[in-house]
């Protein structure tokens, strides 16, 4: 008896995306987005006025997150994302800003839909995750 063969596993949500540099731009029009939306304005505040270093960091873990290279844990370790958001006040308006942000700039960088829908649904957890606010 022969054993079953192993499907090979699909492409990685990185893959999908389009690799590192779709990465970078999906980042650059969230922060974008970010500075650019009246309705993004709180989460804007939780903010460095230079967002270059905010936006390498999201670069860098995404990339990592999605299933490509481990830029941010290469650099900083594990993320402890929670406890790194612990110092700003995060609440529901927040979360829902910087989703807000990402579900358009998705859309913008014409991610596949289903990719977004997975996606959205996976940062949305995390986002609700970092919320130490109760409103």
């Amino acid at each position: 008896m022969t054993e079953p063969d192993t499907p090979e596993p699909g492409p990685t949500p990185f893959e999908r995306l389009g690799g590192e540099a779709a990465v970078r731009a999906l980042v650059d029009r969230f922060y974008d987005l970010m500075d650019l939306e009246p309705a993004a304005a709180g989460i804007r505040r939780l903010h460095p006025t230079d967002l270059s270093g905010s936006r390498d960091k999201l670069h860098w873990f995404l990339c990592g997150w999605l299933g490509g290279p481990s830029h941010y844990t290469d650099r900083f370790g594990h993320p402890r994302l929670r406890a790194r958001h612990l110092p700003f006040a995060i609440g529901i308006a927040e979360r829902d800003q910087w989703m807000a942000c990402m579900v358009q700039a998705m859309a913008e960088m014409e991610v596949d839909p289903a990719l977004a829908e997975r996606l959205a649904a996976s940062f949305f957890g995390t986002a609700d995750w970092m919320r130490n606010q109760g409103g």
